[in-house]
């Protein structure tokens, strides 16, 4: 019998260990045609509303992250996203963030979700950050493996 994975106590404490206001774990549902993301979990959250967010591949945050397989930074929302162009990121606006990083979650050598760590205050996420955020995905998280490459 398989143990239940608690992506909850994970995430927890990642956001500790790494020390940011907030952060999400979004996983890929399938659908009719393609994929839709959903933020499922999240640790330090304001509300519950990031739950009610759906993204299709290629669309917010997790979305762009999912589809591409790269990470994402936005060090200041407040600098480099017009106001008018906030509705694209909806977790941001949600959880009040004003600065995110977000990497892709590999599990066998295919996107399977989204790791997103955000700041609410004068805080940003940098470069290294988002390396150690990296690097935590690579370890693998919950069920997920971590693995970009699959060697045969």
């Amino acid at each position: 019998m398989k143990n239940k994975v608690d992506y909850q106590l994970e995430l927890d404490q990642i956001r500790e260990a790494l020390g940011y206001d907030f952060m999400s774990l979004a996983l890929a549902d399938p659908a009719e045609y393609d994929y839709v993301i959903r933020w499922k979990y999240a640790s330090g959250n304001l509300n519950s509303r990031y739950k009610r967010i759906v993204l299709q591949s290629g669309r917010g945050v997790a979305g762009i992250v999912f589809k591409t397989g790269k990470s994402f930074l936005l060090s200041s929302v407040k600098e480099q996203v017009q106001q008018e162009m906030l509705f694209n990121y909806p977790i941001v606006k949600s959880e009040e963030l004003q600065s995110i990083g977000a990497v892709p979650l590999w599990n066998d050598a295919r996107v399977a979700g989204v790791l997103l760590g955000g700041f609410r205050g004068i805080q940003q996420v940098n470069e290294m950050m988002l390396k150690d955020l990296e690097n935590t995905s690579r370890k693998g998280i919950g069920d997920l493996n971590g693995k970009e490459l699959l060697l045969s």
